[in-house]
């Protein structure tokens, strides 16, 4: 039986993890790695770092882990066997470019993988595939197999398909949400720097506060791929809600997997504070993309930051966008402040209805009575 998901790593409390934050990445048994378009392809010789990945994925399953790998590069290889000079600037041109080159992207990592005898299957997923709950569960399940009998998913979205409205927005934000999906002890961005740089471009080993580095995110040209230094801050943010550690290391360190699982300094080591969000909250707060907005007046906003209570139609004083019942929406103050998110028991134009109204009045005012709660606390994340 393999190793199984969610074991956790001893961070939270535990002292001895303070006092050496990198011991504990030795415990890691489920590991999502991500690798950008860039890193990928700009490899030793121009033939990428497919065969590095496999060389460090198989050492790590040497030792008992599961490597999912998270791949960029599709497009970028696309234009490469298409003769493109740049990155189009079409949908349809865009989906054309990644579908020829997803197949040759899969096809270095088989070969790559061939060397370790280790089979590798081609996962491609949707914003949208991961919004309904079951497919949510069932891409688990798919991935939990493919665990369990030695192969390594290499998962990618689905440019084919993908349009504005189910996009990712680009891989290190599909890396934090298979991250939560398989169950990881542990999030590894590999890139084309050393990891987080401060002021004067020097290394920031360790990050406790990911608030507080905001201001070091400084950005790359954007002509390979769609991601950077911002966006993988914000992954990271995403994973350490779930209690995952992330560590942002260099791709060119081709043994940077293994000395990261050794505890070594690489890279920057974000680290984990407070409780986690379970597997259910985790999905409402950032994997379902609100279709709309409640603004709340102080008093509810006191009730659910503070009390942790559910949404009441008293406290909510405007109503957003066009959402169905079990839509998630955002719930901000008077000033636009985003306090939380969670899914709404009615449609928008029933909210809309029942603004400032007490919940013993609802079935009056709409004719039926979907329970006096908008959003119930079960359903509520506050940020």
């Amino acid at each position: 039986m393999g190793p199984q998901p969610g074991l956790g790593l001893p961070y939270g409390d535990d002292v001895s993890a303070k006092e050496e934050p990198r011991a504990g990445l030795s415990a890691a048994r489920r590991i999502v790695v991500k690798i950008g378009s860039r890193a990928i392809v700009a490899g030793p010789g121009g033939h990428g770092r497919f065969q590095q990945l496999a060389d460090e994925s198989a050492a790590l399953m040497a030792r008992g882990c599961r490597v999912a790998l998270v791949s960029s590069g599709a497009v970028a290889m696309g234009r490469e066997r298409l003769g493109l000079n740049q990155r189009p600037d079409t949908t349809p041109m865009l989906q054309a470019t990644a579908a020829v080159g997803q197949a040759r992207l899969v096809q270095a990592y088989e070969r790559a993988f061939m060397r370790h005898d280790i089979p590798v299957a081609q996962v491609l997923l949707t914003h949208a595939g991961l919004v309904d709950r079951a497919r949510y569960l069932n891409a688990r399940h798919a991935i939990d197999a493919l665990f369990e009998i030695g192969a390594v998913p290499v998962i990618n979205e689905n440019d084919t398909v993908s349009t504005e409205e189910i996009e990712f927005g680009d891989n290190d934000q599909l890396a934090a949400m298979v991250a939560s999906l398989v169950g990881a002890d542990l999030l590894v961005l590999l890139t084309d720097v050393d990891g987080l740089l401060d002021e004067k471009q020097r290394r920031v080993p360790l990050v406790e506060d990911v608030g507080r580095v905001h201001s070091l995110i400084w950005e790359q040209p954007q002509d390979m791929s769609l991601g950077g230094m911002g966006s993988k801050v914000g992954a990271a943010e995403r994973a350490l809600a779930r209690g995952l550690p992330v560590v942002i290391a260099p791709a060119s360190d081709p043994r940077a997997l293994q000395r990261i699982v050794d505890g070594e300094d690489v890279g920057t080591l974000f680290l984990p504070r407070g409780a986690k969000l379970a597997s259910r909250k985790y999905w409402i707060a950032y994997t379902l993309r609100p279709r709309g907005t409640l603004r709340v007046d102080a008093g509810a906003a006191r009730a659910i930051v503070d009390g942790k209570r559910s949404l009441l139609a008293a406290g909510i004083t405007a109503v957003e966008g066009d959402f169905r019942p079990g839509d998630a929406v955002r719930i901000c103050d008077s000033a636009g402040l985003e306090l939380a998110r969670g899914l709404s028991r009615y449609e928008a134009r029933e909210v809309g209805l029942l603004l400032g109204v007490r919940s013993d009045e609802i079935e009056e005012r709409l004719g039926r009575h979907g329970g006096d709660e908008i959003v119930h606390r079960d359903d509520l994340v506050v940020l």
